[in-house]
């Protein structure tokens, strides 16, 4: 079959031909109907980020089971389903603790199988898969608690986004900080998954919902999604601004979906007293940030990280994907690209561009 694949940091991924085994005990083959331009697979392009070489990236993305392996009983051919890139084992302190999102298994394992090993591989060379999904090729085996099957179709490219910007934004609005009605919201930081960091809001019914982003192309697309107000952050202090379109208070919730120590410090001072302080975005590997521990105190703000949402894969992409049937999560307009997977390596210059909106790998 045909992949992406990456061999050394900063440098191009190299479309050829690889093999993949079939599914194990425990695994599914699925067809990949279509698979989004996320920036975190981006931060291992870069060298920002380790992961074992050679690595098929790509962690958002949807398709159709083509085959199961030995035992699997949840999902069935010719079903479509979701992915996702944490694979939770159900056994694990995290997963019985209600933490599946961080199952310890799924991140000692890393980019391999559950069982320390690949399918993929080109001749005797292994290997590796991003999040358990490699889903930059036409087809991939995967965990079965990796395969979210959903009732209703749903296109390729918006159900592929369900599989990581929408529960990465949206969950970490309703299930990390919980964001209450008729509260204000700032987002540091409008791509994809701060887009969705913006409708989830909305669907929380926050009245004020500020918009911070370096480009003023981006932070017009917010308006589209649910943003009452933009500030553009190379036009003078975005923490004064915020400040001043919350009545001098800072907003009651925050969100960094960028990653750099810089927006955090500003998401963190951009929140007012006994606020919530929430980080989305995936820095650098090693990067710290500058937080006033006294105002910490003082002001009573309580920062937090979020993995994923802190979303509960089977139990809430389902949902996800009834909010978007019924309106409510506008994915239609977030898809502005579609590429091939030939056109990979220009769909991330795409990115590097800043080019709103989402791009999607279709196949």
């Amino acid at each position: 079959m045909k992949a992406a694949v990456l061999y050394e940091p900063k440098t191009p991924l190299v479309i050829e031909d690889v093999e993949l085994d079939d599914p194990k005990e425990g695994e599914v083959l699925v067809k990949i109907g279509a698979a989004g331009i996320c920036r975190s697979d981006r931060h291992f392009m870069h060298g920002d980020a380790p992961i074992a070489l050679p690595v098929v990236l790509g962690h958002e993305g949807a398709g159709t089971v083509e085959a199961v392996g030995p035992g699997v009983t949840s999902v069935r051919p010719g079903q479509q389903v979701i992915l996702s890139f944490v694979t939770a084992c159900g056994r694990c302190n995290s997963c019985l603790s209600g933490n599946s999102q961080v199952c310890d298994m799924h991140m000692a394992t890393g980019p391999n199988m559950l069982d320390g090993t690949q399918r993929l591989h080109k001749g005797d060379t292994r290997i590796h898969h991003m999040g358990k999904v490699a889903c930059f090729a036409e087809y991939a085996v995967i965990p079965e608690m990796g395969c979210v099957p959903i009732d209703m179709p749903t296109p390729m490219a918006q159900a592929a986004l369900i599989g990581c910007c929408v529960p990465t934004g949206v969950g970490a609005v309703v299930n990390s900080a919980r964001v209450t009605p008729g509260s204000s919201v700032a987002v540091v930081g409008c791509g994809g998954v701060g887009i969705n960091v913006i409708m989830g809001s909305a669907l929380a019914n926050a009245t004020t919902i500020i918009a911070v982003d370096l480009r003023e192309s981006q932070l017009e697309f917010a308006m589209k999604f649910g943003a009452t107000h933009t500030v553009n952050a190379s036009d003078g202090d975005p923490v004064a601004r915020v400040k001043e379109l919350t009545g001098g208070r800072g907003a009651d919730f925050t969100f960094e979906v960028v990653g750099a120590s810089q927006t955090i410090k500003n998401a963190y001072d951009m929140t007012g007293k006994s606020g919530v302080c929430t980080l989305v975005g995936i820095a650098p590997f090693g990067a710290e940030a500058p937080l006033n521990a006294v105002d910490m105190v003082r002001m009573e703000k309580t920062v937090r990280g979020t993995y994923y949402g802190s979303t509960h894969a089977r139990v809430d992409m389902p949902k996800f994907a009834d909010l978007y049937h019924a309106g409510k999560l506008n994915l239609d307009e977030l898809v502005v690209r579609r590429y091939t997977l030939d056109q990979i390596n220009e769909a991330y210059d795409d990115m590097d561009k800043g080019e709103i909106g989402r791009g999607v790998i279709v196949f």
